[in-house]
């Protein structure tokens, strides 16, 4: 959804973004690094092609990193010091969130008053820091959830531990708090308003996007051999974190029954995992080998750790298909990314999914995460070269419709409503009444 912006609007010239539990200078696919690190660098960098600045506003991890970092003008991420630097989980930053607050309130104090336009928090943890902030600034905070604990918990994976309820009541508190909140999707839009009783005129639908310079299509044969695959092999690949929540183990037992359904295919077959532990799946980091060696394909599975976007674009373009069987997802970069490059996406019809898949035109989506129903579609799609070609042909067509570019329009165009709405609530008029 793009926003226009009206002429008589007032445009935001700086705004500060706020990060706390992850940088998005941090590689995606370990750790909590994912899409939302994606999306933070990206839309700022097309913010600053547009004339606004960012700051961008992160827990130091590291003695060794710089208080300030220009990735290019107009964009700096700044470090704050909270805590121990390594050695703490996302769970545990609650108990810093007063120390990160105090090192933003710190460097905004050095600036010029008014320095900030506009605030925009991602996940619930920069939503606490932003909510204060905010009011301390007397400027609007505008809120990105990501994902949704309330959400989470209605879709576990079997045996994944729930959200607390301190994220619970963290969220609600942020909903309430936030001049407007930012959705992925028409479907996320609708699940604040049901589960945290958002308002709904504040609530604005923002698609992401995908870097159509870097994810786009390339040779399959040549891009194979930069992985060691043959020509002819048949390749699942699954990219992502490595947690029970986005379900890699889905992938693992489908291609064990696909093969089991085709045994003449085994010498061909390789199941590709990119990615690395993170959340509950730092607990069993080495799950999926054992899963891999109990289905007895630990021979024809590979694990690859997370790429940079270059040589992660071709590894998509060497896959016949990319396996998104996610039990939430917010939106699902990978799904885009993967499309972008002219691979078709076997997803799981949950969440931003539904939007980021175009359901038997681009991809297929599957209606359960049974393993054999999955094994199922990929024998059906692995059977008929002409149907993965038609997939193939319009994924393109359908990724090019999500761009940062567009992400970043409709960014401005809800910064100028919160001004806007901030400057209605300030005016003494208004505050009279």
């Amino acid at each position: 959804m793009t926003f226009i912006t009206p002429a008589h609007a007032t445009l935001p010239k700086r705004i500060a973004v706020l990060s706390v539990h992850t940088s998005p200078l941090d590689a995606p696919g370990v750790g909590d690094a994912g899409g939302m690190n994606v999306y933070i660098i990206e839309t700022a960098k097309r913010l600053a092609d547009r004339n606004v600045a960012v700051d961008i506003f992160t827990r130091a991890t590291s003695p060794d990193l710089p208080p300030s970092i220009e990735v290019q003008p107009g964009v700096n991420v700044h470090h704050i010091p909270a805590g121990p630097y390594g050695g703490l989980k996302k769970e545990e930053l609650p108990g810093q969130l007063c120390a990160v607050t105090a090192g933003v309130m710190r460097i905004e104090a050095t600036l010029p008053e008014r320095t900030f336009d506009v605030i925009h928090s991602h996940y619930w943890l920069s939503g606490q820091v932003g909510w204060l902030t905010s009011e301390r600034w007397q400027v609007p905070l505008v809120h990105s959830m990501h994902t949704m604990a309330k959400v989470k918990n209605l879709a576990l994976a079997a045996g994944d531990a729930p959200e607390p309820q301190i994220r619970v009541i963290g969220e609600e508190q942020v909903v309430q708090a936030a001049s407007r909140l930012i959705a992925n999707t028409h479907r996320e839009a609708a699940e604040l308003i049901e589960h945290y009783d958002a308002d709904p005129s504040r609530v604005s639908v923002v698609h992401p996007g995908v870097n159509l310079n870097v994810f786009t299509p390339r040779d399959k044969t040549n891009a194979r051999a930069q992985f060691g695959f043959k020509h002819d092999d048949i390749i699942l690949l699954f990219v992502g974190r490595i947690q029970p929540l986005k379900a890699p183990d889905v992938l693992i037992n489908a291609a064990a029954d696909y093969i089991a359904l085709r045994p003449e295919l085994r010498e061909r077959i390789k199941v590709v995992i990119c990615g690395g532990p993170s959340g509950t799946g730092l607990e069993k980091p080495n799950a999926l080998i054992s899963l891999a060696h109990q289905r007895g394909i630990e021979d024809v599975t590979h694990f690859i750790s997370p790429l940079p976007a270059e040589e992660l674009s071709v590894l998509y373009c060497a896959a016949d298909l990319v396996a998104v069987p996610s039990h939430s997802e917010s939106f699902g970069l990978v799904a885009i990314e993967a499309q972008a490059c002219g691979t078709p996406v076997v997803a799981a019809a949950v969440g931003g999914l539904v939007t980021a898949v175009k359901d038997g035109q681009s991809g297929v989506l599957v209606g359960s995460h049974d393993p054999q129903h999955w094994a199922r579609v990929i024998e059906n799609l692995m059977d008929n070269p002409q149907r993965l070609q038609a997939l193939s042909d319009y994924a393109v067509q359908h990724a090019s419709k999500f761009s940062w570019t567009a992400t970043a329009d409709s960014l401005i165009g809800v910064y100028s409503a919160a001004m806007s709405d901030s400057e209605v609530s300030q005016h003494p008029l208004h505050a009279q009444r």
